[in-house]
């Protein structure tokens, strides 16, 4: 990898990108990415979509003792569903997991995506090994899901993405139960001339923080020749999370490097998930030109730093 002498972002890469790759994964598939990520009995892991050759995505575990080396599980530990309801709406793939540890239990919100478009779907585990799905708890047309990990004011919080044209912007949601959602209401739009112009969405689960719930989101601006994918965060009221106080103003990390740039969807940088050490480190595993995985690494307090710049 070329060492750069004037960094340009906030997120520093990992001198030995990719982390893991299509080779990486022990049978035949077309691609790995878009991983959420978690802290698990002293273990990094690593909930992987991964492609397969017929093109639907299953999720694949990887486990590393110190968050760059991992080794993948040799079978999917979730796939598409044979029961129903899950079935009819998992026919094309299930996408883009974010996990959040909630008192003694993980939760993942994934994409179930089927002919008639994508949906949030759910399922819950205590040890990734046996996986529980508990609904599809979103309309068609919506993605990006990250649940907040504690409840506000009795109720669980989420944000994601319900589609709504050529653009689409952040909402926030609210449930009694983690089934039925409701009291949505928009809280990040795009802004029309920024990096971020054409299309938001969350990525990791949100960090709370003395400042707010920081939220670490995917932008997305369309150019000549296709879309360009980045990264921001926003902070959000800790007591009232629809309510936005801060945003970054440019990019935390922006496609830079070969494998950023050019894969089965070039110039994309997309997160499903980041974790944080003890020691203020953020380590944001990302998905590069939706071909493989990629680490980096960065201080939560230039995070915070950098969404006191701006909110438009």
């Amino acid at each position: 990898m070329h060492l750069h002498k004037y960094p340009q972002d906030i997120v520093r890469r990992f001198e030995e990108n990719p982390i893991i790759d299509r080779d990486d994964i022990p049978f035949n598939c077309n691609t790995v990415f878009n991983a959420g990520a978690v802290k698990y009995k002293d273990e990094y892991l690593l909930l992987l979509r991964v492609e397969t050759l017929e093109g639907r995505s299953c999720l694949v575990l990887a486990k590393s003792p110190n968050g760059y080396d991992f080794e993948v599980e040799e079978e999917p530990v979730m796939d598409i569903s044979k029961e129903e309801p899950f079935a009819t709406y998992e026919k094309r793939g299930i996408e883009d997991p974010r996990i959040t540890l909630f008192e003694d239990r993980y939760y993942i919100f994934y994409t179930a995506y089927s002919k008639y478009g994508p949906r949030i779907a759910l399922a819950e585990t205590k040890d990734f090994k046996n996986i529980k799905r508990l609904g599809l708890v979103s309309q068609p047309g919506n993605k990006d899901a990250v649940l907040f990990p504690r409840k506000i004011n009795g109720l669980f919080v989420r944000f994601d993405r319900p589609s709504t044209g050529s653009t689409a912007d952040m909402w926030i949601s609210y449930s009694p139960d983690l089934i039925y959602w409701g009291n949505s209401k928009v809280v990040m739009e795009i802004r029309p001339g920024f990096w971020d112009s054409n299309k938001i969405g969350a990525g990791a689960a949100p960090i709370e923080t003395r400042e707010g719930w920081l939220e670490i989101y995917h932008g997305v601006k369309g150019t000549g020749t296709g879309r360009i994918y980045r990264l921001g965060c926003a902070l959000f009221d800790l007591e009232d999370p629809s309510r936005l106080i801060g945003r970054s103003k440019i990019p935390i990390i922006s496609p830079r490097e070969l494998y950023e740039r050019t894969g089965d969807v070039p110039n994309v940088i997309f997160t499903c998930g980041a974790i944080l050490e003890e020691n203020g480190e953020v380590k944001l595993y990302y998905g590069a030109a939706d071909t493989c995985i990629c680490v980096g690494t960065c201080q939560l307090e230039d995070l915070i730093e950098s969404c006191r710049s701006s909110l438009y």
